[in-house]
């Protein structure tokens, strides 16, 4: 088969679609990506996939997205895929129109998070939800990363079929190292008993970077490094005033380091994950982290909350507060052995919920492939 995998941005085709894409061809089909031409899609272009370039933009302009619709309508009418798949909101609504108009054999569609479950006006939420009602009558197959949000697209009539995916990440990269750890604790200055908190994601508004720097005050026994970058195509708050803010409060307790390729090498430095975000789909940081045997703090919310065993593999706050996170991160930053006994049961769930092979092998065979 000749197939089509769809989605926004390079950083999503990268970090979410490779694997998949990989898995495809493993199994003997032409896999061909498509999204918003960047600087990280060298990888999967030197791994010979070809990606075509399309206008994709995350925005709700009218013109910009009509831009795009026609320049879909135009790859897939001239490419001739069997099975067009497409991921996240807007990506995969025009996707998925495009491929209905010129006749494709096969939609799918996967959601990586529901735009009418996360915070905003209410015509934006109402919107979203027409909008993916829509969608779901034209898609053949329709896969959710979060159980909590295939049960909504059941109940609420999205899809008669929604079946839930999960993430994954490969726990042979992801994993405790002792080796990366004594040697990434040593480039970033940490002592060896010296307890490190990390955050690994975009740097926007609602992954809950105010709320973090704020708790980290009241956390004087542990330092935070900060990992990732702002998108261009992010929207929202600048951060840089927070960060500068926490850079002169927390003094060397504070960290930015930036986006890294050697991710899992960081994690395996650290000693705590947390990811304290207001909305999620199932986030593949909170994924990596639990494979490197780190206990997670997080939010209880959509995703992370089927994630995250509470009191277990880690802690779940109310998202948007300070003072339970806070609390949350003190506790596991004054005990090494709590930090132990959760991270080594959260990998153990990781490895049995979340590991790439199993979550690919699972989306192919319920793509037919």
């Amino acid at each position: 088969m000749k197939i089509a995998e769809i989605t926004n941005v390079d950083f999503s085709l990268r970090h979410f679609l490779l694997p998949l894409m990989r898995g495809a061809r493993a199994r003997g089909h032409e896999v061909v990506g498509l999204c918003a031409e960047g600087p990280l899609l060298d990888l999967p272009r030197s791994e010979g996939f070809r990606v075509i370039p399309v206008p994709m933009a995350r925005s709700l302009n009218p013109l910009t997205q009509a831009r795009c619709l026609a320049a879909l309508r135009e790859v897939f009418a001239r490419e001739r895929f069997d099975l067009v798949h497409a991921h996240m909101p807007i990506s995969g609504l025009l996707a998925r129109a495009a491929a209905k108009s010129v006749g494709v054999p096969h939609i799918a569609y996967t959601c990586h998070g529901f735009l009418f479950n996360q915070p905003g006006p209410w015509w934006r939420r109402k919107l979203s939800f027409g909008l993916e009602w829509v969608a779901g009558r034209i898609t053949d197959t329709y896969l959710t990363v979060s159980a909590e949000e295939a049960g909504d697209a059941i109940r609420l009539g999205i899809h008669p079929r929604a079946t839930a995916v999960l993430n994954g990440r490969d726990p042979a990269v992801f994993r405790p190292d002792a080796a990366a750890r004594a040697a990434v604790r040593a480039e970033l200055g940490a002592a060896a008993a010296e307890c490190v908190i990390v955050a690994v994601s975009r740097l926007v508004r609602h992954k809950g970077y105010p709320e973090l720097l704020a708790a980290m005050e009241q956390v004087p026994d542990a330092t935070l490094w900060v990992v990732g970058e702002r998108l261009a195509s992010d929207h929202g708050e600048d951060l840089d005033p927070a960060f500068a803010r926490a850079e002169a409060v927390l003094g060397r307790r504070f960290r930015r380091l930036g986006y890294r390729h050697d991710v899992a090498r960081v994690l395996a430095a650290a000693d705590v994950f947390t990811l304290p975000s207001h909305f999620e789909g199932l986030p593949m940081s909170v994924i990596e982290g639990m494979l490197c045997g780190l206990p997670v703090v997080a939010t209880d919310i959509r995703g992370p909350r089927e994630m995250v065993v509470e009191d277990e593999t880690g802690f779940l706050v109310p998202p948007m507060t300070v003072a339970p996170l806070a609390a949350a991160l003190q506790r596991l930053a004054s005990d090494a052995a709590l930090r132990a006994r959760m991270g080594a049961a959260g990998r153990a769930r990781a490895v049995e919920r979340f590991d790439e092979a199993k979550v690919v092998g699972r989306t192919l065979d319920l793509l037919g492939l």
